[in-house]
C-alpha cells in the first residue's frame, strides 16, 4: 500500500501546536516551582530574593532577547561572509528571499568543514543566518537552496524569538533553582526552629523541584527543538516547491563529525552538531526527517 502524501501545511500546524504546549509546560513548571519556594522559605528570606532576582531577571531577559543574533554569532566565532567567495551564497538567500517576501538577514560563515547551518535573532528584520565552510563547499547549488530555505523557514516562523525566548526561561528555572538550593544554607541559619519543622515537607518538595526542575525543562526545550525542526522541514518545501535539495544536504550530514558549539546555541543548528544520544539530542533523526520530506 502506498504510503499518504504528507501535507506540508497540516506538518506545519501540527508542530506549532504541539510547541505552544510544551512551553506552557516550561511556563508551568516555573510558576510551581516559584510558589512551592515562597512557601517552603518563607519570611524575609523570599522576598530579598525576590528584591535581587527580579531585576537580574529582567535584565537578563532584555538583554538575550535583543543581543540573541550577537550571542549565537560569538558563541559559534563566526565571521561576516564578505567576499566574492560567497557570492552564490548570498545570490541564493536574495531570490528565496525576494521569493517568501522576506528582508535578507546578514550572513555569516563559520570555518567548519562539517555540513552545518543556523538561524538566530528576534525577528525578520534582525535576524542572521551563519552557515559552515563545509556547506558552501560539498553541498551542490540545490541542496544549498534547501538548507537556506530551512533556515529562513525558522526566521519566517518566527522560531528564532520562539527558541531565545524559550532559553530565556529555562534559564530563569535554572538561576531560579540555584539560587534557591544555596539559599538553604541562610535560611537554616538564625532559623526558627519551630517554622522549620512545619515547613520540613515544604521545604523537601522545594528541594526536589529545584533540583529536577532544570532537568524537567531541559528535556522538554528539546523537545521543543525537534518540533521547530520538523516545521522548518515542511515550510522549506513549501519555499523551493520541492523537498529534493534538502534531502539531498541532510544525506550529507549523515557523516558530519562533531563541532564543538555551546550547548545554548546547539538547537538553532539545522543538525545537531554533537554526537548526542537521540534521547538528549536537540534535533530529530536525520531518517526520520528525511522519510517525512519523501512524502511530501
Amino acid at each position: 500500500m502506498k504510503p499518504t502524501r504528507l501535507s506540508f501545511h497540516d506538518e506545519i500546524q501540527k508542530n506549532k501546536i504541539s510547541s505552544y504546549l510544551l512551553i506552557t509546560i516550561i511556563l508551568a513548571v516555573l510558576l510551581l516551582l516559584t510558589y512551592t519556594i515562597a512557601y517552603a522559605i518563607g519570611g524575609d528570606y523570599f522576598f530579598i530574593i525576590l528584591i535581587i532576582g527580579i531585576p537580574l531577571s529582567i535584565g537578563y531577559i532584555v538583554f538575550g532577547f535583543y543581543n540573541s543574533d550577537k550571542i549565537a554569532i560569538k558563541s559559534a566565532n563566526a565571521k561576516p561572509a564578505n567576499g566574492p567567495e560567497y557570492r552564490q551564497y548570498h545570490n541564493i538567500v536574495e531570490g528565496l528571499c525576494i521569493a517568501s517576501g522576506l528582508p535578507k538577514p546578514k550572513l555569516y560563515v563559520m570555518h567548519e568543514q562539517q555540513i552545518n547551518a543556523f538561524a538566530s535573532g528576534r525577528d525578520p528584520k534582525n535576524a542572521v543566518i551563519c552557515v559552515t565552510d563545509g556547506s558552501l563547499q560539498k553541498l551542490t547549488k540545490q541542496e544549498l537552496e534547501g538548507v537556506l530555505a530551512h533556515e529562513l523557514s525558522h526566521i519566517a516562523n518566527y522560531d528564532i524569538r520562539f527558541m531565545t525566548l524559550t532559553a530565556v526561561l529555562v534559564g530563569m528555572i535554572a538561576i531560579i533553582s540555584e539560587i534557591f538550593l544555596r539559599s538553604l544554607f541562610w535560611s537554616s541559619i538564625g532559623g526558627s526552629h519551630d517554622r522549620e519543622n512545619n515547613n520540613v515537607v515544604l521545604m523537601i518538595i522545594g528541594i526536589a523541584l529545584a533540583i529536577l526542575a532544570p532537568i524537567i525543562v531541559a528535556l522538554v526545550q528539546l523537545a521543543i527543538s525537534r518540533k521547530r525542526e520538523y516545521a522548518a522541514d515542511s515550510s522549506a518545501v513549501k519555499f523551493m516547491r520541492t523537498p529534493t535539495g534538502l534531502i539531498g544536504a541532510l544525506t550529507k550530514i549523515k557523516d558530519n563529525q562533531p563541532i564543538k558549539v555551546s550547548g545554548a546555541v546547539a538547537p538553532l543548528f539545522l543538525a545537531k552538531p554533537s554526537k548526542a544520544k537521540e534521547w538528549f539530542s536537540t534535533h530529530p533523526p536525520l531518517a526520520e526527517r528525511i522519510a517525512k520530506l519523501q512524502r511530501m
